[in-house]
């Protein structure tokens, strides 16, 4: 199976300056997350970046990257100028690995891959895993999806979905079978990669916040990988690192 993992990386993040910088291990985050990722199937990877400091990190220590335009909206965005640059043919597989998971799974990457691989009739793929407690199915930070019988997404939401008409009264319960717990890994193919910016923004992917709502809505479809649990954890804030620098150290 042949494709290609592209890591957005970008400088500026409120909640934690400099994030992809981060040094973890004595490596900087985004270098870590190319060497995790480069323990996949893919044929290569490549940092998207948006600033000189990123591209000198990855070539100090053998990261291939190529810079990109710092006034991207999203992360698509930027993956869909690199898919340009690098030449990439339409029907290329490319794994879409955010720049601040650095203990991602390889295996995961390979699963999402080879799903859309299996899948002509999808532009996308992603993961998902049950749900274990009811705090994180009625967490609007928890995305949830509902797939179809063959594993085709057919709604994200923030809102605890499905919803159970006909639960017992009392504390709340999780439904049978568990809610799926999105993972923001995806697979594009780079045709539909590189057309996703001109498409016009979809009135409910603004109001969940939701950015592959916009396939959905556009009559796209994506196939959902379900894994059996959680993935290692990603790094959002100042705690989050701290918390990755002590399961890696």
């Amino acid at each position: 199976m042949s494709f290609t993992v592209l890591i957005p990386a970008r400088l500026r993040s409120t909640r934690l300056p400099d994030k992809p910088l981060a040094d973890i291990g004595g490596l900087p985050m985004v270098v870590r997350v190319a060497r995790q990722a480069s323990r996949s199937g893919a044929d290569r990877v490549v940092v998207a970046a948006d600033h000189p400091r990123i591209l000198q990190a990855c070539a100090t220590h053998g990261v291939t990257a190529v810079a990109t335009r710092d006034d991207h909206v999203s992360g698509s965005d930027r993956l869909a100028e690199a898919c340009a640059q690098l030449g990439l043919d339409g029907d290329t597989v490319v794994v879409n690995v955010q720049g601040d998971e650095p203990l991602i799974d390889p295996a995961l990457i390979d699963a999402v891959a080879g799903l859309l691989r299996a899948r002509p009739d999808c532009a996308m793929s992603t993961a998902a895993h049950p749900i274990a407690e009811v705090a994180d199915w009625l967490n609007p930070n928890v995305v949830k999806v509902v797939c179809d019988a063959r594993g085709t997404a057919l709604l994200f939401s923030r809102a605890p979905i499905p919803a159970w008409r006909d639960a017992p009264a009392g504390a709340p319960a999780l439904p049978a079978p568990a809610p799926l717990r999105h993972i923001g890994l995806y697979a594009y193919r780079a045709g539909f990669l590189r057309r996703y910016p001109t498409l016009p923004p979809a009135p409910i992917e603004a109001l969940e916040s939701l950015e592959q709502l916009r396939a959905l809505w556009h009559g796209e479809r994506i196939a959902v990988h379900r894994s059996p649990g959680a993935p290692p954890p990603g790094v959002d804030t100042p705690q989050d690192l701290e918390r990755v620098r002590a399961l890696v150290g």
